[in-house]
């Protein structure tokens, strides 16, 4: 994949900042005019900025307007890039005014960027899967000894408490814990049904290593004796079993084949067509997986469109499902490093 070397560009996002100086904040403007990185804050964050924003000018700031201007003027330059979405209209339209300068909106020039990781980066992703893979372990345990009984709302509660390990990490998103017939909303909210011997529960969650994402989800049977998030998962219900087993397949199928050199839409077939030739096609309605690194969502979308090219040191999920209305819902997923030409769970 070409990347165009930017010599201008201004950026907003959060982790977009992160990415080009190892720190970062809620109130911040990043500029990179040739060589020369601003990082532009207020006076709350000004300090850990000089501390830790690497080979940046650190500029305090009461009007961000005004002070981008004025560097912006000064540096000469034609052109500058900018995400427009990440920019608000009325700060986009205020920057703007009174200023001779091009803005060139290119979307998503900083996740294109980061859509190949380095070493560094995956051994971060890697740690922060581990770290979720414990704190699904600690929730497996909550509910074999305590989980009988208790809602949905309050196992969620529980899955932040034993996914942050109780504080210590931030969490990739909110989780998702639903049980039964709440497990066929892909994105389900959590409700006061309560967990009983032999229901069908599927949770998704992560959590945050030095701000790098782990995605993982689970569907298991509740059993208080041998419940666990592993993927041998053995139901009373054929019907659970079966739609377990197929989803399985159909993710072992696109980990086992993906290769490097395919394109996006290729593994996204490798586990549609499994779900399709056992007819529940139309129950599988989403994308088979997503890129993960600082952001929950990067690229490569693993989707039916995408003709992105897959390379080494690409990281993203795959994550098949199968969602039955009123019934029940499966989803598993894995977060994937492509390494040597092949994928391997991180």
């Amino acid at each position: 994949m070409k990347r165009k070397n930017m010599k201008n560009y201004i950026l907003l996002n959060e982790n977009a900042v992160y990415y080009e100086c190892g720190f970062s904040c809620d109130n911040v403007v990043f500029l990179k005019l040739g060589s020369i990185k601003y990082f532009i804050t207020d006076a709350r964050y000004t300090v850990e900025a000089k501390e830790y924003a690497k080979d940046c000018v650190v500029i305090e700031s009461s009007d961000f307007i005004k002070d981008v201007q004025k560097i912006l003027k000064k540096s000469k330059i034609k052109k500058i890039v900018f995400d427009p979405n990440d920019f608000k209209l009325s700060f986009y339209q205020k920057l703007t005014n009174n200023i001779k300068i091009k803005f060139e909106a290119k979307e998503n020039f900083s996740k294109l960027k980061r859509i190949i990781k380095s070493d560094e980066e995956i051994q971060l992703l890697k740690k922060a899967a581990q770290i979720g893979r414990d704190g699904f372990k600690e929730l497996a345990k909550f509910i074999r000894k305590n989980g009988f009984r208790e809602s949905e709302n309050f196992l969620h509660f529980k899955a932040i408490e034993k996914m942050s390990h109780i504080g210590k990490y931030d969490l990739s998103f909110d989780p998702i814990v639903a049980i039964n017939k709440n497990a066929a909303k892909p994105h389900a909210l959590p409700t006061n049904t309560k967990l009983k011997l032999h229901d069908l529960l599927l949770v998704d969650a992560g959590v945050k290593h030095k701000r790098y994402c782990s995605d993982r989800t689970c569907t298991s049977y509740v059993d208080f004796e041998t419940f666990s998030f592993k993927r041998d998962q053995k139901f009373k219900n054929k019907k659970h079993q079966k739609i377990y087993d197929l989803v399985y397949k159909a993710q072992l199928n696109a980990i086992e084949k993906a290769r490097t050199g395919m394109k996006a839409s290729q593994i996204d077939k490798l586990t549609r067509d499994v779900i399709e030739k056992a007819g529940f096609g139309k129950y599988f309605v989403h994308s088979t997986g997503h890129g993960v690194g600082l952001d929950i969502h990067e690229f490569p979308n693993i989707n039916s469109r995408s003709d992105v090219i897959i390379e080494d040191n690409m990281v993203f999920t795959i994550e098949p499902g199968i969602y039955l209305p009123e019934e029940f819902g499966i989803r598993i997923e894995d977060t994937v490093v492509m390494k040597n030409g092949k994928a391997q769970i991180l």
